[in-house]
């Protein structure tokens, strides 16, 4: 039998991944080491932050939709991210990639690509903007009509509508990219048809562009009675670019009790604000854990 009876350095790094997410490590320990008076706490984590705000599988808030109205034919269109971290900014390109790839748009008197909506950051009031713009029944002056190109995916210009209208952004019901832009399930835009005028529509909550900007590490053979869940043993604040190294090292250690038993291994996870398991793309990882005898304290 093996008894720790010293101060000990526990070191988890990709070898020791268990599953594709990259969200799981087990140290594996000597047969039948015995911990009856111990206690572990996180010494360093270093972590790359590669882990996306856009996720179908695991986030389900990679997909919203809009309308678009050619004669008097109105049409749904669906808009799915691929994931990824992104800023508003980064989820409008995306939208005016898709409106390009579908004909939706037009050429101005410079040959600037003219989009009939958008999202826009509203720093005064801390909400995301939805804009949309009436899309015209004939070619404005000055404009000109984009034409196919196949090498770039762009659509020629699809048709003029009937009567004018804004484009419909549709916020669906069915995922949580709500949560994303701060606008509630179900919400839409509205077509408009007819007005003539642009719409402005503000977020009704406080958007979460970044839901998993502080992480939690757990520890299965902990039992922290002030943390829920009981297992929780360290957070870590994402506060660099994505992309970049994550190093964190604690000013104090935070030294949680050890269940009492033999083990035979150690298993930390890597969790979410969620407290769900965190999709990590990059698996260089290295997390160390001190382990002590509460005698030696």
């Amino acid at each position: 039998m093996y008894i720790y009876t010293m101060p000990s350095t526990i070191v988890l790094t990709q070898n020791d991944i268990q599953n594709s997410d990259n969200n799981v490590l087990e140290y594996s320990l000597p047969t039948g080491a015995q911990f009856d008076n111990h206690e572990v706490c996180v010494e360093s984590v270093a972590l790359n932050y590669s882990w996306p705000n856009i996720n179908g599988t695991t986030l389900n808030n990679d997909v919203f939709q809009y309308q678009w109205t050619v004669g008097s034919t109105t049409t749904t269109h669906t808009v799915t991210l691929p994931e990824g971290l992104y800023e508003l900014a980064d989820i409008n390109a995306y939208l005016q990639y898709v409106f390009i790839i579908n004909g939706h748009y037009l050429k101005d008197a410079d040959d600037n690509n003219v989009f009939y909506a958008e999202f826009l950051v509203n720093a005064n009031t801390y909400k995301f903007d939805l804009v949309t713009y009436p899309v015209p029944t004939s070619l404005p002056t000055g404009f000109s009509q984009p034409t196919a190109n196949s090498a770039a995916g762009a659509a020629a210009w699809v048709g003029y509508p009937t009567t004018t209208f804004n484009p419909n952004i549709k916020i669906l019901s069915t995922n949580n990219f709500s949560d994303i832009i701060g606008f509630a399930q179900g919400f839409e835009s509205g077509l408009r048809s007819g007005t003539g005028t642009n719409h402005t529509s503000s977020s009704t909550a406080a958007p979460q562009i970044h839901p998993n900007s502080n992480v939690f590490l757990s520890l299965d053979n902990i039992q922290n009675k002030y943390a829920k869940p009981s297992t929780i043993i360290h957070n870590l604040v994402a506060n660099t670019g994505f992309g970049s190294k994550i190093i964190d090292r604690p000013n104090e250690f935070a030294f949680n009790t050890l269940t009492k038993g033999q083990y035979n291994r150690l298993r930390v996870s890597i969790l979410g604000t969620d407290l769900k398991p965190l999709k990590i793309l990059d698996p260089d990882i290295v997390i160390v854990l001190l382990i002590r005898n509460k005698d030696d304290a």
